[in-house]
């Protein structure tokens, strides 16, 4: 049976991306890269760009890389795909300096 926990599904999904990298032969710059370029793919809404900002800057990624990714998958999941990935990006990014800010009493 499973443990009793408040937050089951972040719980799973943490467990879940885990087993993932530990299974994934990627460098770490990669897995996000790639990560990324999945969001894009489905569409994903920025709570999903925004559990990766971390694990992007702790890798090392620039803006320019994941512009990289966005102008790499134009052409497979089109112009409207990508510009509203940009714009959740942009929102997760805000969402994260504005947290950064509040911690800081910035």
């Amino acid at each position: 049976m499973a443990t009793a926990s408040d937050t089951p599904v972040l719980d799973t999904i943490a467990a879940m991306t885990v087993d993932s990298i530990e299974r994934c032969g990627l460098d770490e710059r990669t897995l996000i890269l790639t990560r990324i370029a999945a969001l894009v793919a489905m569409d994903a809404p920025a709570v999903s760009y925004l559990t990766h900002i971390d694990p992007a800057v702790r890798a090392g990624l620039s803006a320019e890389q994941v512009q990289d990714v966005l102008i790499a998958v134009a052409p497979v999941v089109g112009t409207a795909r990508v510009m509203a990935a940009a714009g959740r990006i942009a929102e997760a990014l805000g969402f994260t300096i504005a947290v950064a800010e509040s911690e800081s009493g910035i």
